[in-house]
């Protein structure tokens, strides 16, 4: 089945699960931006997306003809392998009640967002879309990694059996604002934001999991937002997207120390896990869009920092 892709309309009705968080919060400013002002946002607050009814509820009365799917229950790398059996379950539950959902109003095209970590380790590289079926996610977030293909799963079915027209972003690692700055289940660079803010206020050291070696892609979530739009209007299927640029653990501590003058508290746990290893994506079909970050990894983090430091102090962080 081939689907034309063209710009959506400004005036489309477009909703976006999981407004508040990272990702949602970054799309609905961009699509603002660009002058999409019929916008339904949908944080946790107002729908629990693992019931079913209350979904079904939601989409009736929304229509929405573009469905931004951003929101999940996700903890990082420790939070993830100690809660595999809920973060299976509530994933399984959210992203099928979501698509069906779709499904029942006839929404135009959901955009999705899967993950990295749905990725078996790679045989060829740079990965590419088609390889996700390769063998089994990472032992680290398999069951996050599971969950997030069994949605890419039904995306396809429901593709073929009724026309929904998809795209399945396979994200990399990403950062900004509104993200969860938890130090003991969130993800990299937030949790160290964190460490490294409170460590100054305390005047203590930073405790840093593995040695510093491990690397990874990191995408700015105002980045994330120009891809996806232009993903809604341009793209359909699976499609990886990430910065390019691969950078270690220990340059984010460095940058960090830099900013918070910290460079002698940095302690390195090397009997902590370090996470999977680094591989390279294939963004030839990114690319292909016009795509590239505007941001450097400088430039977001200090954003982010920012934005931490002005929310810390006003007692609104997310954790």
């Amino acid at each position: 089945m081939t689907f034309f892709n063209k710009n959506f309309p400004t005036e489309s009705t477009i909703l976006i699960t999981g407004s508040e968080g990272l990702v949602g919060t970054a799309i609905a400013e961009q699509l603002k931006m660009q002058n999409y002002n019929n916008l339904i946002l949908c944080p946790r607050s107002r729908c629990d997306l693992r019931n079913f009814e209350a979904v079904k509820t939601l989409f009736a009365e929304a229509k929405p003809e573009v469905v931004f799917h951003t929101a999940a229950a996700v903890y990082g790398i420790g939070g993830n392998a100690i809660n595999k059996g809920s973060v299976f379950l509530d994933n399984i539950l959210i992203n099928t009640h979501v698509i069906e959902a779709c499904r029942l109003v006839r929404t135009k095209k959901i955009i999705a967002m899967g993950t990295i970590a749905a990725y078996p380790e790679p045989t060829i590289i740079p990965i590419s879309e088609e390889h996700i079926w390769d063998g089994p996610p990472h032992v680290s977030e398999s069951s996050y990694g599971h969950a997030k293909r069994a949605m890419l799963a039904q995306l396809l079915a429901y593709q073929e059996n009724y026309g929904l027209d998809f795209a399945y972003v396979l994200s990399t690692n990403l950062y900004g604002p509104n993200d969860k700055f938890d130090v003991r289940f969130g993800h990299v660079i937030p949790s160290l934001v964190r460490k490294f803010y409170e460590a100054k206020i305390n005047q203590t050291n930073v405790f840093i999991w593995g040695d510093g070696s491990a690397a990874r892609d990191f995408l700015f979530s105002k980045d994330m937002a120009l891809a996806l739009i232009s993903i809604m209007n341009h793209f359909t299927g699976p499609i990886n997207v990430a910065s390019g640029a691969k950078t270690t653990i220990k340059t984010i501590a460095s940058l960090l120390a830099d900013h918070f003058d910290m460079h002698d508290q940095i302690r390195w746990e090397t009997d902590k896990p370090q996470g999977r290893h680094f591989y390279p994506l294939d963004l030839s079909k990114l690319t292909s869009l016009g795509f590239s970050p505007k941001y450097t990894i400088e430039e977001g983090l200090l954003e982010t920092i920012n934005w931490f430091n002005e929310k810390y102090q006003q007692n609104l962080i997310r954790c």
